[in-house]
């Protein structure tokens, strides 16, 4: 007789450690959204190319563990690009909003 597990997880797992794994990658990868703000003024380019370095990674990741667990690749892939989406949105915004400020960074 097969026992059933004690707890069954469903699809909201593996949601969260594909969405917690794109930010991760993206933290890895380059500073804060606070930190592009404060520094657009010199450092926008460099810091927006982490953040697209961050993503490609965290998209390789993501096909990887979808492919890997077939059964659970929706919310793989949706946790992913959801997570994805809004951290490039915060980065996006943080880069306009610190060179639209015309206030100083920390780094000269």
């Amino acid at each position: 007789m097969p026992v059933a597990p004690v707890v069954s997880a469903g699809n909201g797992v593996p949601f969260l450690v594909s969405a917690g794994i794109v930010y991760e990658i993206i933290a890895a990868a380059c500073s804060s959204p606070q930190t592009t703000e404060i520094n657009a003024d010199t450092r926008a380019e460099t810091l927006m190319k982490w953040v697209h370095v961050g993503l490609v990674q965290a998209g390789v990741f993501v096909a990887i563990a979808a492919t890997i667990d077939n059964e659970h690749a929706a919310p793989i892939i949706v946790g992913g690009g959801l997570a994805a989406g809004l951290m490039y949105f915060s980065y996006v915004h943080a880069k306009n909003a610190g060179l639209g400020d015309g206030k100083p960074g920390t780094e000269s």
